[in-house]
């Protein structure tokens, strides 16, 4: 049973890789000099990233990185971005009693009004709200 889930698991990740797979952040992780920008922003979502250093992290020009990586990964960096520190955010929020402004500063918020605005349109509510509900349910 196991040996039949990892060659399930290895048929899966071939499928979505390559010319004909769709765009999703496993073909973003196949180009190689792609792959440095996502890497870096997980291992440092507080950073203050640009399209610019991301593209000079791959090694690309910005209007190349930034065609490339909206192409192969579906999104635009930025959009990624945000999308990266809104999960962290929720997880912070959910398991951890940390403040908005702690969380803020955790993925990347220089205040926790910005941070605030950007997740309530993320998540549809606010961070605080958020945590609330959840403390409250668990």
């Amino acid at each position: 049973m196991a040996r039949l889930l990892e060659v399930l698991l290895i048929e899966a990740l071939r499928s979505t890789t390559g010319p004909a797979s769709v765009p999703g952040l496993l073909r973003g992780l196949c180009d190689d000099r792609l792959a440095v920008a996502p890497r870096e922003m997980h291992e440092r979502p507080g950073k203050s990233w640009s399209v610019m250093n991301l593209a000079k992290a791959a090694a690309l020009s910005r209007s190349t990185f930034f065609d490339r990586f909206r192409r192969e990964v579906g999104v635009a960096p930025m959009e990624y971005l945000l999308g990266w520190r809104m999960a962290l955010a929720k997880d912070l929020l959910r398991r951890e009693r940390l403040s908005v402004t702690q969380v803020a500063e955790r993925v990347g918020y220089s205040s926790a009004s910005t941070f605030s605005v950007a997740f309530s349109r993320h998540a549809g509510t606010p961070p605080a709200y958020y945590a609330m509900v959840f403390h409250r349910v668990v």
